[in-house]
C-alpha cells in the first residue's frame, strides 16, 4: 500500500484531540469556563477523525475487493480489545459505586458497558459497523456508483439524525444513540469521495477534482465556520462533543481543507510514533486518569500540576502498557495492537 503521509498526520491529530477532550472532562471538577469550551472546539473533531481513516485506508488499500477474512480480522483486532477493556472498565466502575450510597449489581452494570457501549470504546462499535459497510460496499461492486451525492444525502440524514434525537430528547440506554449508524454515515461517503479524487492516488489527477471540492478545500469556508462557533460558544449556545449537529459541516470543511493543506508534507518522527500507539492510548488513557485520582486525589494539587499529571501519566502509561501487551500477539488482540509506521 503506497504510504500517504496526511493519514498519518490526521492519526496523530484524532489521538491528540480524543486525549485532551476526556482531559478537560477530567479537568471539569475543577475548571468549567468559556475559555475550556472555546479549547474543546478543535478536539470535538476527534472520533470523527478515527472513523474517517477507518474507511479511507481501506478504500485506498484495497478499492474494489477486500481479502478473505477481512471481517474476521476486524473482529479480532477490535472487538477483542472492546470487550477486555468494556470488562476493565465495568468492573472498577462496579467496584467504586459498591463503597458508595449508590451500589450497583455486578451483571447490570456490566450490561450497561457490553450491551449499551455506555464507555469511551463506543467508537469500536461504529467502526466495525463501517468495516461491514465497507465489506458490503465492495462485496456489491458499489464502487460503480458516484459517492459524491451520497456525501450530501449522508450529511443530511447525519444531521437530522442528531438534531432531531436531541429536539424530542431521546434517550435510549448507555451510548445506544451515539453507535447507530445513521449519525455517522457522511464520514463513510467522505472518505470514499476523497479516496476518489484524492490526487496521490496514481489513478487520480489533481484536475480531475470537482470544482465544489477545490473551492471547499480552500481555507476560506473553514475559517468563517469556525468563527460563527466561536461566537455561538460565547453566546452560549452550543454544546461541546462529536455528537452536534454543527460537528457534520465543521469537520467536512476541516478535512477538504487539512486533506490538501498536508499533501506532499511528511510526517516527522513524533507524528509516526503517536500513530504507533494511537489505539492503544486511545483504549487506555481514561483508566490512567482514574489511577492517578485514586492515589493524589484531584483536589490536592494544585489545577496546573494536577493537569500536567494527568497528561505525563495518561500519556506515558498508555504507551508503556501498549508496549508491555504488544510483546505477543494474543496481547495485542486483547489490549491494542501496535500500528507498524
Amino acid at each position: 500500500m503506497q504510504k500517504i503521509e496526511e493519514i498519518y498526520w490526521l492519526r496523530a491529530y484524532g489521538c491528540v484531540a480524543v486525549f485532551l477532550f476526556h482531559w478537560l472532562d477530567h479537568l471539569n471538577q475543577r475548571v468549567d469556563n468559556v475559555i475550556t469550551d472555546l479549547m474543546r472546539l478543535p478536539l470535538v473533531l476527534g472520533t470523527p477523525t478515527f472513523l474517517f481513516i477507518s474507511v479511507f485506508v481501506f478504500a485506498v488499500r484495497y478499492e474494489k475487493q477486500v481479502p478473505p477474512g477481512f471481517l474476521l480480522q476486524r473482529v479480532k483486532y477490535v472487538m477483542l480489545p472492546y470487550f477486555v477493556y468494556g470488562f476493565i472498565y465495568s468492573t472498577a466502575e462496579w467496584l467504586r459505586l459498591a463503597y458508595t450510597d449508590e451500589p450497583v449489581g455486578f451483571f447490570s452494570n456490566a450490561t450497561g458497558y457490553f450491551i449499551y457501549a455506555g464507555w469511551h470504546g463506543y467508537f469500536l462499535i461504529i467502526a466495525m459497523q463501517f468495516y461491514a459497510a465497507y465489506w458490503c460496499y465492495t462485496r456489491w461492486q458499489l464502487w460503480r456508483f458516484n459517492p459524491v451525492p451520497w456525501l450530501w444525502v449522508g450529511c443530511l440524514v447525519s444531521m437530522a439524525y442528531w438534531g432531531l434525537a436531541y429536539w424530542f430528547e431521546v434517550e435510549p440506554p448507555g451510548y445506544l444513540l451515539w453507535i447507530a449508524p445513521l449519525g455517522w454515515i457522511y464520514l463513510f461517503f467522505l472518505a470514499l469521495v476523497l479516496v476518489r479524487y484524492y490526487s496521490l492516488i496514481p489513478q487520480v489527477n489533481q484536475v480531475d477534482q470537482p470544482r465544489w471540492m477545490q473551492r471547499l478545500s480552500k481555507p476560506y469556508g473553514l475559517i468563517g465556520f469556525v468563527g460563527l462557533i466561536v461566537a455561538a460558544t460565547f453566546a452560549g449556545w452550543l454544546a461541546f462533543s462529536s455528537k452536534e449537529v454543527w460537528v457534520i459541516p465543521f469537520f467536512v470543511l476541516f478535512t477538504l481543507w487539512l486533506m490538501r493543506y498536508l499533501n506532499g508534507r511528511k510526517a516527522p518522527r513524533w507524528v509516526r510514533y503517536i500513530n504507533a500507539y494511537s489505539f492503544g492510548i486511545y483504549l487506555a488513557h481514561p483508566m490512567f486518569f482514574a489511577i492517578t485520582d485514586a492515589v493524589v486525589g484531584p483536589d490536592t494539587l494544585p489545577l496546573v500540576v494536577y493537569a500536567t499529571l494527568l497528561i505525563a501519566v495518561g500519556g506515558i502509561g498508555s504507551v508503556v502498557l501498549n508496549n508491555v501487551v504488544n510483546t505477543t500477539t494474543t496481547g495485542a488482540m486483547l489490549f491494542g495492537k501496535r500500528l507498524n509506521v
